[in-house]
């Protein structure tokens, strides 16, 4: 329990970053803000309605008004110049951010009734207004149509939508494909941007009418009242940020610039250079499924990135010298962070660095997640013969695009697959079939197999990969991602790393099996406080470990806006000496 006496005097982003230290263990845990006047309980309230913290920063914002930009006055300033005012014209923003995100998760409470919009048994039937708390079938995940129209993705994976084959205004979610009926729009109150409408596509709004009935029949305008049945309180419960996410949100006309843009100046030449000369041999170079439409691939991707990868290949070049697997050190680029240029060239280039293609967004998404390319969050990879076989299409094409480019290293079939969503069954299949299509236009180089997250043996790969030359399977390692790193301290983690992950290491490696690879790994913890002491020691355990793997390893990622993400800002800085 925390309890933050005097609570008025703090900010509220403040508030919302001391509430966060506690609660990270299994327990129930509660933090109690006490007031010494009621004058400010209205702001302490904003605390409780959400935990987002864009949200709360907005919220902060218009309450306390703007710092003096040229002066020294933090907060109460009023400009004198007709400038945009973040806490008044702030919605701009918001929704302009709002409507490049698909799988932003939206959660909305009637303010009359008092209670969440569901989707009944989760999709399938009715909407109603009926349910206390959100959770899953609460929750609404956006898609994206333009600037202003969404269709709302329920938890049964159906659309909400006009009931058409009812009397045209009952709100239902039944529908596999969203069409117009399935599209509405977003109207947010300028003052409080908490509070929308949501006007249906027959010009009406949603009105929680009763807790069991939810219509599209309010016309008119409002005072974003209490009494206001069409008003609801909206809570963002989550947002994507991954590739689909970006080129979908800026659109056909300015995505093309802004993707083009990064892929020219994020990673340049200079960086493989870098990284060659900090004694590094490979770069595992993270890719899309779309890459084998490029240059027209399907929308909202834009085309360019194939272009991006043959500059690796390009920059990377090659020495005339074997590279032994038993000292493999790899670093990898994020995936959004390809790389910008022209056609492949055989010639000799003075990096002499190694590639391995790592298919990191598979088409369906083989776990859910942005940087897989998910619009929603939703896992659809390899639960048909037909997704199986146009995936193996794009290692087929990338294989064959690459395979006389001495700097092939080796290619991995698809990257962090998760269970129970990608099956056993399903992964052995793609990839044997993965496996075939590269020995097809290479006979030397590897074939990596990623270990599946979630529930799963970390050896459940090896009857398959033990009878397949090259072949290499792939583990990810980060004191990060679950409760158990959560209270570690400094030494915790770096014990864990020296007892549990050489454990885990250890049982996946054999003298006769297939190789193995540290595929991701970073110098990053829960551990708040630590001096940079501290980081050198966790990352020289990592280094010492993860240097066992037969394949070698590779660290996520090289260039990151967060520190300890960036190898060559630990590297420059003197926290990883390699």
């Amino acid at each position: 329990m925390m309890n933050v006496m005097n609570a008025e005097r703090f900010g509220i982003a403040q508030l919302h970053q001391l509430r966060g230290r506690v609660g990270r263990g299994v327990r129930k845990s509660q933090c109690i803000l006490v007031a010494s006047s009621t004058s400010s309980l209205s702001r302490l309230k904003v605390l409780e309605k959400s935990s987002d913290g864009f949200y709360l920063a907005n919220m902060d914002l218009l309450l306390r008004g703007p710092g003096d930009l040229l002066g020294k006055k933090q907060s109460g300033h009023l400009p004198e110049f007709p400038v945009a005012r973040l806490e008044i014209h702030g919605n701009i923003l918001q929704e302009a951010h709002m409507a490049a995100l698909d799988g932003t998760q939206l959660q909305f409470k009637s303010v009359t009734v008092g209670k969440y919009l569901c989707a009944e048994n989760g999709g399938g039937t009715i909407v109603v207004a009926n349910r206390t708390s959100a959770s899953g079938w609460e929750t609404f995940k956006l898609w994206r149509i333009n600037e202003t129209n969404f269709h709302f993705r329920v938890f049964n994976k159906q659309f909400i939508g006009l009931d058409t084959n009812g009397n045209g205004i009952d709100i239902v979610a039944e529908s596999n494909t969203p069409r117009s009926s399935e599209t509405f729009e977003i109207v947010r109150n300028s003052n409080d941007l908490s509070r929308v409408r949501i006007k249906a596509p027959n010009g009406f709004f949603l009105q929680a009418k009763t807790e069991e009935l939810v219509t599209a029949d309010y016309e008119g305008a409002t005072s974003w009242g209490d009494d206001d049945p069409s008003v609801f309180e909206m809570t963002i419960a989550g947002r994507m940020q991954g590739e689909f996410q970006v080129t979908n949100g800026y659109g056909p006309q300015k995505a093309p610039q802004v993707m083009r843009k990064h892929w020219s100046t994020y990673i340049v030449e200079d960086d493989f250079k870098f990284i060659a000369g900090n004694g590094l041999n490979a770069v595992r170079i993270p890719v899309g499924w779309w890459m084998a439409s490029d240059p027209t691939p399907p929308a909202p991707y834009v085309g360019g990135s194939l272009r991006a990868l043959d500059n690796a290949f390009t920059w990377a070049g090659y020495a005339f010298f074997p590279v032994p697997s038993d000292i493999t050190i790899s670093v990898t680029t994020s995936q959004d962070l390809t790389i910008m240029g022209g056609p492949v060239h055989n010639t000799p280039k003075k990096y002499g660095l190694k590639i391995i293609i790592d298919l990191h967004a598979a088409p369906g998404s083989q776990n859910g997640f942005e940087h897989s390319s998910s619009r929603d969050g939703s896992q659809e990879w390899g639960l048909t013969d037909d997704n199986i076989q146009q995936t193996v299409a794009v290692i087929d094409f990338l294989t064959a695009r690459y395979a006389r480019s001495p700097s092939l290293y080796a290619v991995e079939l698809i990257n962090e697959p998760l269970s129970p969503g990608a099956s056993l069954k399903s992964a052995n299949k793609y990839y044997k079939a993965g496996y075939d299509a590269v020995r097809k236009h290479s006979s030397t180089a590897y074939v990596v197999m990623s270990n599946r997250l979630g529930p799963m043996d970390p050896r459940e790969l090896f009857p398959l990969a033990s009878g397949l030359r090259g072949s290499v399977i792939d583990v990810h390692y980060y004191n990060l991602f679950s409760d158990i790193f959560n209270s570690m301290t400094v030494q915790q983690n770096i014990d864990f790393v020296y007892t549990n992950r050489s454990a885990q290491l250890n049982q996946i490696t054999t003298s006769n099996g297939p190789l193995t690879f540290v595929g991701e790994w970073v110098a990053e913890w829960q551990v708040s406080g630590a001096s940079k002491e501290d980081l050198q020691r966790f990352a020289k355990a990592q280094l010492e470990v993860y240097g066992r793997a037969t394949f070698g390893w590779a660290y996520w990622t090289l260039k990151n806006v967060n520190n300890h993400w960036s190898l060559e800002w630990m590297i420059k800085n003197g926290y990883i000496k390699l």
